[in-house]
């Protein structure tokens, strides 16, 4: 039997991750990551898991230690 439509398993990994890089110019609406629990929602950024950008701009990273001494990366638009 085929599978007609969607992605299959073998190839879901690779659609998971970061999808911009700094100092790249987004639109609002554009996804940045898909399923990172390693990056976390800054300025003017949307969402958990899926990280969408809140408005028009350019991406700039920052990194901040938490509690835990764990570093944390920030995702933000300008």
């Amino acid at each position: 039997m085929s599978k007609l439509g969607g992605i299959t398993r073998k190839f879901y990994r690779e659609t998971r991750g970061l999808k911009i890089s700094g100092g790249q110019k987004v639109a609002a609406g554009t996804i940045l990551t898909r399923q990172g629990h390693i990056w976390r929602a800054g300025i003017n950024v949307i969402g958990r898991t899926h990280l969408v950008a809140g408005c028009d701009g350019e991406i700039y990273f920052t990194r901040k230690k938490s509690s835990y001494n764990k570093v944390i990366t920030y995702i933000n638009v300008k």
